[in-house]
């Protein structure tokens, strides 16, 4: 019987033959056949489980392997890989030892020299006399109970009662010494000695982008010797407070100023007051306003040793120039001085030979511009100075000698 390849192939793979049937072939031996038919079968069933198995198999050694590189690498290598340098080796330090400290020491400095102040006033309206109370802040200016504030703070001179408030908690009664609208200053007097005083500094020499600390009672008690910083953003500003009243010569500053602060210190690095927190312009943020603490000595040092302060007056009723320009509808070609409309009998104006008709341009250096600045000027003379008048008289400049 012969038998070709497929034949065999058939009957071998066959199930109805059997070992022995196999045997009789002895060009094909046992073993080799045995061996063709398991490999065969496991193929088979590997490649049914291997798509799960190698994915199980790339999770364990992804894990493996970071975990290797973060924490086992270090420690087998330790600093022997100096192939890739770490930005650990030159770190960048942050500085905070300069701003935050200064003002954290300004404050211990200088906190139980801030007080509140409130008041009481009387005022009319439709429905009669009712008392209105306000709130602001002040500068202990002397051990022995004298405050500078603001002249609004006190109602300018209105209120009928004060009450000033410490930092331990005392509250004493106050004096109104003296107010001036004009300069928006006042001075108030505790019964009080002992109490710490706040050191003074030298507006003067003040420069714009040098650090500057408010503290004051921004909102009202509940917020009472809130600190706040900032810069000097302007010097020598001047502000319309109303229609009225220009304040010029001012510090400005983005130090937050709200109301209820006014009255309160302006601080520099060291500690010591450079102004005298007076006005915000509400439609702007980051502008607050401080009076200079220069403008000030003068009058806080007549005050603690007469009791007042008493100003030189020209004694004349004048008028700003570019408000008599526009009431009379003529142009004289000014947009700065003070026009004398009438001179008061026995005034300092008469018996230095100024008439009605004179524009005064200047007082020695300073230029007058209106009738405000003619006022804030006169502060920085007393009785026995001497001064130079530079007026306008006939459309032409003449310089009046005058004694106060």
């Amino acid at each position: 019987m012969n038998y070709d390849g497929n034949d065999r192939k058939d009957s071998f793979t066959g199930e109805e033959n059997s070992a022995q049937e196999r045997k009789s072939y002895a060009s094909i031996p046992e073993d080799i056949y045995i061996e063709k038919e398991v490999k065969k079968t496991k193929k088979k069933r590997s490649f049914k489980g291997s798509a799960i198995s190698y994915i199980i198999l790339a999770l364990v050694a992804s894990i493996i392997g970071g975990l290797s590189s973060n924490y086992l690498a270090p420690i087998v290598l330790g600093n022997e890989d100096k192939s890739t340098p770490s930005y650990s080796e030159n770190p960048i330090t942050i500085n905070t030892n300069d701003d935050i400290s200064t003002v954290s020491a300004v404050v211990k400095k200088s906190m139980k020299s801030v007080v509140g102040i409130t008041t009481l006033e009387t005022v009319e309206d439709f429905f009669g006399s009712q008392d209105r109370s306000g709130l602001g802040s002040g500068v202990i200016i002397d051990s022995n109970g004298y405050i500078l504030t603001n002249s609004h703070v006190v109602a300018n001179g209105n209120a009928k009662e004060i009450k000033v408030l410490f930092e331990n908690g005392d509250k004493e009664n106050g004096k109104l010494l003296w107010f001036d609208p004009t300069l928006d200053l006042a001075v108030v007097k505790v019964n009080k000695t002992g109490l710490p005083a706040m050191e003074l500094g030298n507006s003067d020499e003040l420069e714009v982008g040098e650090l500057a600390i408010a503290i004051g009672n921004p909102l009202g008690l509940e917020f009472e010797r809130t600190v706040t910083s900032g810069i000097i953003s302007g010097l020598n500003r001047s502000v319309a407070i109303d229609i009225n009243t220009v304040m010029d010569n001012l510090i400005q500053t983005d130090a937050s100023i709200n109301p209820g602060n006014s009255g309160g210190p302006l601080l520099n690095a060291n500690g010591e007051v450079i102004g005298i927190n007076t006005a915000k312009i509400q439609s702007g943020e980051g502008l607050g306003f401080s009076i200079p603490i220069n403008a000030t000595k003068e009058i806080i040092k007549e005050v603690i040793q007469k009791g007042t302060f008493e100003t030189v007056q020209l004694g004349i009723k004048g008028l700003d120039i570019k408000e008599y320009q526009s009431r009379l509808g003529v142009d004289l070609k000014l947009e700065k001085g003070v026009i004398i409309l009438e001179i008061l009998n026995g005034s300092i104006a008469q018996k230095n030979g100024l008439l009605n008709g004179d524009i005064v341009l200047k007082i020695d250096k300073m230029e007058v511009e209106s009738i405000q600045s003619l006022k804030k000027i006169l502060y920085n003379y007393k009785k026995g100075d001497k001064a130079t008048l530079i007026i306008l008289r006939n459309n032409k400049e003449e310089k009046i000698e005058i004694n106060f």
